[in-house]
């Protein structure tokens, strides 16, 4: 059981087994992501943990492992790719990644956060690809936060519900379902913005106009 087993992790080293199994990703670690950020908030919610260091601790170590792969990906180049595909079963995320990088260039530094596995491949391409430091934190520390934020949450006020941790990290690698999910979102947005910009001009046309005085009128 993840939470027990990261109960008894923090136990032994308090808050940095958080950022350090998070941050072991990078490597490989059979525990997905998703299942450690969201019993980090299982934890907060028996009261083992405080919120705020708790979700600083995974928020570290969520973006700390992903730019771990981003620096390697720049100093060592090919290399790394190389690495990376020598292990058992990598070549598919590879290529997902690159499918994504090929499809949305930047932004899909903030769509692989959807994806297990994919969302460390991406950092080692975009390395390779020399993308400036600036622009990849830009990208993935934003969306990482936002991620980190949503799961570590979902977590806090679900408390000790493991069936439903696992229904959602099952839920996660539907692509249908994410990119339905990411279209709702980009939906809502469009409306918000639309209806920001409608509301300001009404304002403005309802404003009452200065009057114009000719400076050649005559009384």
């Amino acid at each position: 059981m993840i939470v027990d087993m990261l109960s008894e992790s923090v136990g032994q080293f308090g808050y940095f087994a958080l950022f350090f199994m998070l941050w072991l990703g990078i490597v490989g670690m059979p525990i997905p992501d998703e299942v450690i950020v969201l019993s980090a908030g299982v934890l907060t919610s028996m009261g083992l943990l405080h919120v705020f260091p708790a979700f600083i601790a995974t928020y570290l170590g969520v973006v700390s492992g992903l730019s771990l792969g981003y620096v390697l990906g720049r100093w060592l180049g090919a290399p790394a790719l190389n690495w990376i595909s020598r292990k058992k079963g990598m070549n598919k995320y590879v290529e997902q990644a690159q499918s994504l990088l090929d499809r949305y260039g930047s932004y899909a530094l903030c769509i692989s956060y959807f994806f297990p596995v994919v969302r460390h491949v991406v950092p080692y391409l975009v390395g390779i690809g020399k993308m400036t430091f600036p622009r990849y934190a830009l990208f993935s520390y934003t969306t990482g936060f936002v991620w980190t934020l949503i799961l570590f949450l979902l977590g806090h006020f679900m408390g000790n519900k493991v069936e439903l941790l696992t229904s959602y990290v099952a839920l996660l690698n539907n692509r249908t379902v994410i990119f339905s999910v990411l279209g709702v979102l980009i939906l809502i947005a469009a409306a918000y913005y639309g209806f920001t910009v409608w509301r300001k001009q009404k304002s403005i046309a309802a404003a009452p106009q200065p009057l114009m005085i000719d400076p050649d009128r005559k009384e």
